[in-house]
């Protein structure tokens, strides 16, 4: 009795857990996450000062440090994004500390030159610690394979990035 009871519990973990391994369609996951620095560089040369925006991938950054406690990402290859942030807020400025009232989408670059943006289409409040979740489909559905692919969570309206995710090393493509 008890080698049947067992046999019917390990079948049963079988028949619960092949359907969720099955259905894993995600082509790219993220780990982490970056905050953005706005300026990536600063030269001095014959008494004249030159900033360097933190440009990526022809994204903005914003006029003010974020910082980003953690970032989890999947990319499915139909285009589905499921995306968990904990503590995206600013890291300077009057406001630290703050989501300064943000809503945020997520957008996946594939390429360098020119790069292909596939977006998120409707953007989420963050929290007022800053967590979000956004659980919506990229638009276009991106290339399988990705080259160089970035994923940057950025403002409700595209103009700037607030954040980037780390590819996981097994997932590069």
């Amino acid at each position: 009795m008890v080698r049947i009871r067992a046999a019917l519990a390990s079948l049963a973990c079988v028949l619960l857990v092949s359907p969720l391994i099955a259905r894993d369609d995600s082509f790219l996951k993220f780990d982490g996450g970056i905050g953005v620095i706005p300026v990536s560089n600063v030269a001095v040369a014959g008494g004249v000062t030159t900033v360097t925006r933190n440009i990526v991938r022809g994204i903005n950054s914003p006029g003010q440090i974020w910082v980003i406690r953690g970032l989890k990402a999947d990319v499915d290859s139909d285009g589905r994004i499921k995306v968990q942030g904990r503590g995206l807020l600013l890291g300077g400025g009057n406001n630290i500390g703050t989501n300064a009232g943000q809503s945020v989408l997520a957008t996946l670059i594939c390429g360098v030159n020119p790069p292909v943006l596939s977006t998120t289409t409707t953007p989420v409040a963050l929290e007022p610690n800053g967590d979000f979740r956004i659980d919506d489909v990229l638009t276009p559905v991106p290339a399988n394979p990705c080259d160089s692919p970035v994923l940057l969570i950025r403002n409700a309206t595209g103009a700037v990035w607030f954040a980037a995710g780390i590819l996981k090393a097994d997932d590069k493509n």
